[in-house]
């Protein structure tokens, strides 16, 4: 598999609200979109990129914008671009259900990840699972001084330990993986490994986002924008289920239905990468599907 090598580039990285900075990923795949976000008193970065170099150089840029202000981290969910370079970093929080999954799933994700080769392979080469600093239950409030910052897990969606983040008073949301701009949502349904994503719980998940009206989306990858973004994701999450649902209701094999499911959704959707992730979204609603 020959990958692009996925660099994070804080040169770019673009003030979305006051104090609150984003370091976009460009679309360059495994590339996560970054946020630090100022209060008086400290810095919170949300997501690392892949591996300790990348890391090392969001380190850099956030002590340069903390400006003696103390640096905490958390991330989105424990997928290795997003959390896999936090050894770089003290102070790492994350919800309970999230830890949980970094011990039970880290591991294995990370020798996927290496199966891939290349520069993603080279990028996880000193790469240990990180183990949390600070271990959370519920919301929890974390104050930067004048400025409080909500990390929200969401329950079961893209993975059981799902967390956005909130900046209440700016209308900021990072959502990780939750939200991508310009691809097919990404389902990580790899029975019988790992088969805790859940479309239906997804869905229901966006509509609670939805409904709190947010004013800046920042998506796990794509473009920043606004509420759209989560609306776009949650028409696409029912079409998807929609359209399995129909096909499996006339006892079509699952080879079929991917393949007619497929070729709806891309024509709907000729621009959107990510292609590969329909045929696990589609098993992944199969097996949700309500019994008749």
């Amino acid at each position: 598999m020959n990958l692009p090598d996925p660099v994070v580039h804080t040169s770019g990285a673009v003030e979305v609200a006051p104090d609150v900075l984003v370091i976009p990923n460009e679309h360059v795949g495994l590339v996560p979109n970054i946020g630090i976000i100022g209060g008086t008193e400290a810095v919170l970065v949300v997501d690392t990129g892949l591996g300790r170099t990348n890391a090392s150089d969001v380190r850099a840029f956030a002590e340069e914008v903390a400006r003696g202000r103390r640096i905490h981290l958390t991330t989105t969910h424990f997928h290795p671009e997003h959390a896999f370079g936090a050894s770089a970093f003290e102070n790492y929080v994350v919800n309970r259900a999230q830890a949980e999954d970094l011990r039970r799933k880290g591991s294995g994700y990370l020798e996927m990840f290496r199966g891939f080769g290349g520069a993603v392979a080279q990028r996880l080469a000193d790469v240990e699972v990180p183990v949390p600093d600070e271990v959370v239950d519920g919301v929890h409030v974390l104050d930067l001084g004048g400025r409080t910052v909500l990390l929200r897990p969401t329950g079961r969606g893209h993975t059981l330990g799902d967390q956005v983040v909130e900046v209440p008073d700016a209308g900021v949301l990072f959502t990780g993986d939750l939200a991508e701009t310009g691809q097919f949502a990404i389902f990580p349904w790899f029975p019988p490994h790992d088969t805790d994503v859940s479309g239906l719980a997804w869905i229901a998940v966006l509509d609670g986002l939805i409904a709190s009206g947010p004013r800046i989306v920042v998506p796990g990858h794509g473009s920043v924008g606004g509420v759209g973004v989560l609306q776009g994701v949650r028409d696409y999450l029912g079409e998807l289920r929609d359209e399995t649902w129909r096909r499996r209701d006339s006892a079509t094999g699952l080879d079929e239905i991917v393949a007619e499911v497929r070729a709806v959704l891309v024509g709907r959707h000729p621009e959107w990468t990510g292609q590969e992730w329909i045929e696990p979204g589609v098993s992944c609603l199969c097996a949700e599907q309500p019994a008749r």
